[in-house]
């Protein structure tokens, strides 16, 4: 049983035995007493003190023990009114670890936090002090934190910003941290020095990731919003150094100038901060933050001078100086479009379209005009302008021609002409324009000259694309002025100038087709018929297909209505020449021009030749309508007989699609004819290629021709032919894949996708069910004779003509047998067949019919 402590003294108990006994052992093992300590965990305080105190009267320098008793003494002391006794004596406990433990900082900061929770400010922070003063510096960075904290939580700004500028000469680093603490107590003027300090180091690296225009920028707005708290700073001196600094934020440094000075008060120096930043920045996005700060400052001194106005009344001098206000921000307002394009300018002094837009914006303006146009033409440098720096001069030409003066105009044109161009088509179109202006004052005889000028062969001849050597060596060799020059000598020289111009032309090879064409032309109005037929064969030595095309068609076209059939023998060689490597795409064309040709002026054979070389020459997609037009004329010449080995060969040549089309109406002709055989076998050929349930247009109109001619055999044929047909598609792989994948309204993906359920089931054995119930369809869907096909059946039944059908052979067709084997049969056969009548056409004849 536990005794009591008794007063003074102190009671052991008999467990306590075996732990006194080690202690006197071993007084100076430090383990022995923390074992004895864990022990008496639970023992009271006092009890538990006292251990401690004897321990640590033995090893006074264990800091085990003194930070176990101190965390102890502290827990003691926890929730307890800061006014208790007890706190002084645990605050001299720790005053009694520091003469041993000065250089432990755990032991000076739980210290020190104990004292900032009994609200003791002052020997807090002489204990801070001491702290820093007793620990070596490199260990000073976990005292700081704790000091900081301390000294701005309370309202004493005086001893915050000694100990922040005490912890900046260890620690410059955190100097935003002090800044912070600057403007929250509103110490701006100290700020500004420290934030500009940290600015102008280059060697600072912001702890918050700031950089340096972002604390660049925080220092204008902290100086800027507050001219009157911060004094000790060059303000304009500071934002200026930025501008050059920071050239691509320009504009929120010109307004935060501009800002300080109105805050200042100073409006006239704002305004001029204003009015120079406008005519400085470069960027659309700067001006757009000027402008629209300048027209807010502008509005609020509006709104300043009429609230001022109301309050104290109006008077003369009020009312002046609130109209010059007024009037300001209207021209403010107005000077926009000029000021961004000048910025524009500024970004780009060679852009070409900006300087028209700039011109427009002076629109009624002469001298302005003037000044704009005389500024741009010396600013814009040809070999990197952004446009067509020609342009400039045309337009600043014919302002001058617009106000009738004429030899200005010609002035700025003669030093245009002399201007450097990037390209010869600037320079050309300079010499264009310069002659265009002459003639639309009808100075015909001076925009000769001008133009002849520009065509002279320069001493130094250049190439055309050598841009080595300057545009002036290089326009000669410009079809532009070249062709304007043409068309200036056919209306006012002489057929020998205009000549002589067009064969320039050609000798330097800078002719088009259609400058040929236009030589040509010249040459035929004034009747040189065979000088323009030797103007179109040099334009054929110059070009090679495709560019040759339209020579050669307007050549053959032109020489055919000149001789017409007298020079046939020429024709043939121009035609035969021309389509020597003719491509497909353009032999079209030139076939019909060739067998007209023929037609008219030659022989009938010749143009069926010409016809029958052209199905073949031109393209495949132009083969079908090339032969209906060999079919047209052979029928109008020769007669509808000649076209059947026409037909043929279109079936042969064409595919499928057309092909079809020629076999209904190479049948149709044979029907019209009275060939019923011959029609019937070309159905019965065609329908190889027709696929009854892709084409079934085929099938109703061969239906339709044996209700009209045949009987019941033969439509019984007809239909054994379309399911053999239908049966030979169905066997196709491929073909049915694609039939099913359209047919089936769920089927997405492969064949096998078709029979869910069934994937280990062969994709070929899906495809060969399908096929068999396509069949079975067809046999159900099979075509029934209907009552208007006017025949008499005979005797045998339905049933036995079935079995007939069966045990024929189904690829036995023999035309000639059942045609004889109809005509022996005559006696025996149905007589009550009614045939449609219909006249021959005339065509039929051909010529036989005038003979």
């Amino acid at each position: 049983m536990p005794s009591l402590p008794e007063k003074g003294n102190v009671m052991f108990e008999e467990d306590d035995l075996p732990y006194e006994e080690e202690i006197i052992r071993n007084p100076y093992s430090v383990k022995c007493w923390m074992r004895y300590i864990e022990f008496k965990q639970s023992a009271p305080r006092n009890t538990l003190n006292m251990i401690f105190e004897r321990a640590l009267k033995e090893l006074p320098g264990s800091y085990k023990l003194w930070y176990n008793y101190l965390r102890q003494r502290r827990k003691q002391a926890k929730g307890r009114c800061i006014t208790d006794p007890a706190f002084e004596e645990v605050n001299n406990c720790h005053e009694r670890a520091l003469v041993f433990m000065h250089k432990m900082p755990r032991i000076w900061l739980d210290f020190c936090q104990f004292l900032m929770d009994q609200c003791k400010i002052t020997r807090a922070r002489r204990t801070f002090d001491r702290a820093l003063r007793a620990l070596p510096v490199t260990q000073h960075h976990r005292v700081w934190p704790l000091y900081l904290k301390f000294v701005c939580a309370h309202p004493l700004p005086e001893t915050a910003v000694r100990v922040y500028r005490r912890h900046l000469k260890l620690c410059p680093e955190n100097a935003e941290g002090y800044i912070e603490y600057l403007r929250s107590v509103d110490r701006l003027d100290e700020a500004a020095v420290r934030l500009a300090a940290i600015v102008n180091d280059e060697s600072f690296v912001s702890k918050e990731g700031k950089s340096n225009y972002q604390l660049w920028h925080e220092m204008c707005d902290l100086i800027s919003q507050n001219p009157d708290k911060v004094k000790s700073l060059r303000v304009g001196a500071i934002i200026r150094g930025g501008l050059t600094r920071f050239t691509d934020q320009l504009g929120k440094l010109w307004c935060s100038l501009a800002d300080y000075y109105t805050r200042s008060g100073h409006f006239e120096k704002a305004r001029d901060v204003y009015e120079e930043a406008i005519q400085t920045v470069v960027t659309v996005r700067d001006f757009t933050q000027v402008f629209d700060s300048y027209a807010q400052f502008e509005e609020s001194m509006i709104a300043a001078k009429m609230e001022t106005t109301s309050e104290l009344g109006q008077n003369q001098d009020e009312d002046i100086d609130l109209e010059l206000r007024l009037a300001r921000f209207e021209q403010l307002i107005n000077r926009r479009p000029l000021l961004l394009n000048s910025v524009l300018l500024r970004q780009n002094p060679h852009n070409v379209h900006e300087w028209h837009k700039r011109v427009k914006l002076y629109e009624g303006k002469p001298r302005e005009i003037i000044n704009t146009y005389t500024e741009a033409v010396q600013t814009v440098d040809p070999a990197k302008a952004t446009g067509k720096p020609h342009s400039i001069w045309v337009a600043f030409s014919k302002f001058y021609e617009e106000h009738g003066q004429l030899d200005d105009a010609r002035t700025i044109f003669e030093r245009a002409t002399k201007v450097n161009f990037k390209q010869v088509d600037g320079l050309s179109s300079v010499w264009c324009e310069y002659g265009e202006m002459e003639l639309r004052h009808e100075n015909y005889e001076q925009a000769l000259r001008i133009l002849r000028k520009a065509t002279a062969i320069p001493a130094k001849k250049a190439e055309y694309f050598d841009t080595s050597e300057p545009v002036q060596n290089r326009v000669y060799k410009s079809l532009k002025v070249w062709s304007m020059l043409a068309d200036l000598e056919e209306s006012l020289g002489t057929f020998k100038s205009t000549k002589a111009v067009y064969e320039r032309i050609i000798d330097l090879r800078i002719a088009t087709p259609q400058v040929i064409i236009n030589y040509a032309m010249f040459l035929e109005e004034h009747t040189y018929f065979e000088d323009s037929f030797k103007a179109y064969e040099r334009g054929i030595s110059l070009f090679k297909w495709p560019n040759v095309h339209d020579i050669w068609n307007t050549y053959l076209t032109k020489f055919i209505e000149r001789y017409g059939g007298k020079k046939l023998e020429r024709a043939r060689d121009l035609f035969e020449q021309a389509l020597d490597g003719c491509p497909p795409k353009y032999a079209k064309t030139i076939y019909l021009l060739y067998a007209k040709l023929e037609e008219e002026f030659g022989l009938a054979r010749h143009a069926m030749a010409v016809y029958e070389r052209a199905t073949q020459a031109v393209e495949p997609a132009e083969q079908h309508e090339m032969f209906n037009i060999y079919i047209k004329r052979a029928a109008e010449i020769y007669g509808v007989m000649h076209t059947r080995g026409i037909y043929q060969r279109a079936i042969e040549v064409l595919p499928d699609e057309h092909s079809r089309e020629m076999c209904l109406r190479f049948a149709d002709m044979e029907a019209k004819l009275g060939e019923i055989d011959r029609a019937r076998a070309i159905y019965s050929y065609c329908s190889q290629i027709c696929d009854p349930r892709m084409t079934a247009t085929f099938w109703q109109t061969w239906k339709e021709f044996e209700i009209r001619h045949g009987n019941e055999d033969t439509i019984r044929e007809m239909l054994r032919i379309k399911r053999s047909i239908q049966a030979t598609y169905n066997t196709q792989v491929n073909f049915m894949s694609s039939q099913m994948l359209k047919a089936s309204s769920n089927a997405t993906g492969t064949v096998s996708d078709l029979a869910p359920g069934q994937g280990s089931m062969d994709d070929m054995k899906l495809l060969e069910q399908k096929a068999h119930l396509l069949a079975a369809e067809a046999e159900r869907e099979k075509v029934k004779p209907k009552e208007k096909i006017l025949f008499v059946r005979s005797d045998t039944s339905r049933s036995e003509l079935a079995e007939l059908a069966k045990q024929a052979n189904p690829d036995e067709i023999d035309i000639d047998d059942d045609d004889e084997d109809g005509e022996g049969d005559e006696d025996n056969g149905p007589e009550e067949v009614q045939l449609e009548q219909k006249s021959v056409p005339a065509a039929v004849f051909g010529g036989l019919r005038d003979d």
